[in-house]
């Protein structure tokens, strides 16, 4: 396991203290020490030939010191580090993931507009950290459409049958593990298929969605096969279904523990990091935290 820190992002709101509290657990669960950091969204000016002001130092952070607080009763070992930092903190939260193996901030901070599902700095950090960020939304968003799904703890991770990601499932798995909870698999497949024609070309051919479905399936179970052998003590539930991936996921997230995506990997054409539609929409609607995993590709 990583020695690395699990890093919460607070600013004193009651999303931050959510965020916090699932971070605690989280490094709980790995065995790995708590950072506590608040960044400080104003910058330290002053005026030519005056003295030089000096930023509050964590002791004096009052943000940190109610976090100091809030953590004052609880036995975690080795103790939490607290760090303050001044700048923007759409800079500088993605920045703390370079030395850290979870960043976990809550859904909306103090700023912005109350009806926000999700504030910028949230989604810069799911966007460009080095490391897995997870996202812990306002309690009780709404999802009306529900997938089955086993009782009892369960994450779930979405798969892209044609595209998967190694790293995304490896994370889901050692979650899984961690919590002891199933892992319900989403392998969403197009439905119906959409073709396109020119004038005169042949008709569209016939697609069988059960030999679709059944293609989906022996997809998935390939690509999960290694980290089953990896981790056999995790229970799988595939799930190939027609549809939107994104709404599936967002259906898949009630009552879940976690939801775990990948981001999208730089191309050619599309040298910036991107979360992707799917991530973006999971990130913005789903009833559960959101892990968004980066990919291994650096460039």
């Amino acid at each position: 396991m990583s020695t690395l820190p699990v890093v919460a992002a607070v600013d004193g709101s009651e999303d931050g203290w959510r965020a916090l509290d699932w971070a605690r657990d989280a490094a709980r669960r790995r065995g790995a020490p708590l950072r506590v950091a608040h960044v400080r969204h104003h910058a330290v000016r002053t005026p030519p030939g005056a003295p030089a002001v000096v930023p509050p130092s964590p002791e004096d952070d009052p943000v940190l010191a109610e976090a100091r607080a809030l953590l004052a009763t609880v036995d975690d070992r080795p103790r939490p580090e607290f760090v303050g930092l001044d700048g923007a903190p759409g800079a500088l939260l993605p920045e703390l993931g370079a030395e850290a193996q979870l960043l976990v901030l809550g859904s909306r901070g103090r700023g912005g507009f109350a009806s926000l599902l999700l504030g910028s700095n949230g989604l810069t950090a799911a966007r460009d950290a080095e490391c897995p960020v997870v996202i812990v939304p306002r309690p009780g968003r709404t999802v009306d459409a529900v997938l089955p799904a086993e009782p009892g703890p369960r994450v779930v991770v979405g798969l892209k049958v044609d595209g998967p990601d190694d790293v995304t499932l490896d994370f889901a798995f050692t979650e899984a593990a961690l919590r002891g909870a199933r892992l319900q698999v989403i392998a969403a497949y197009p439905w119906p298929i959409q073709t396109w024609t020119a004038p005169g070309d042949l008709p569209t051919p016939f697609y069988d969605q059960d030999a679709v479905e059944h293609e989906t399936a022996t997809l998935a179970d390939g690509f999960l096969a290694p980290h089953r052998e990896r981790h056999p003590g995790v229970h799988t539930d595939p799930l190939p279904a027609p549809g939107d991936a994104a709404a599936l996921l967002v259906a898949a997230s009630k009552d879940a523990d976690l939801v775990v995506l990948g981001r999208h990997r730089r191309r050619l054409l599309t040298p910036t990091r991107m979360l992707g539609s799917v991530t973006h929409a999971v990130l913005l609607h789903a009833a559960s935290p959101v892990a968004v995993i980066p990919p291994t590709d650096p460039h």
